[in-house]
């Protein structure tokens, strides 16, 4: 799992990497262009890596055996990889309380 773990951190530092390379270089691009393309590629690609094998009683495909049942892992994992960012919360949140 070890491995698992520090190929996971990799390719994350890897994708802020790239995006941080595409702002430098192009830096009279959006930064949302430059996130909202990365994010696309991820999704893409994820969507990819989660395509149920031929056995319909897979257990380990079961909750990514239907498009549906995919986007709605991918919302859930997203979330949680949001609430889990350190940039979650800015302070120029419209909900944040101010005494």
């Amino acid at each position: 799992m070890k491995q698992d773990s520090s190929l996971y951190d990799m390719i994350a530092h890897q994708a802020v990497e790239l995006a941080n390379r595409a702002a430098d270089d192009n830096p009279d691009t959006d930064l949302w262009d430059i996130s909202d393309g990365l994010l696309a590629g991820a999704v893409h690609y994820w969507l990819f890596s989660r395509q149920p094998c031929e056995d319909p009683m897979c257990s380990e495909c079961d909750s990514v055996s239907s498009p549906d049942q995919r986007v709605a892992e991918l919302l859930r994992m997203v979330e949680q990889l949001a609430q889990d960012s350190e940039y979650f919360h800015s302070t120029n949140d419209t909900q944040l309380g101010r005494a």
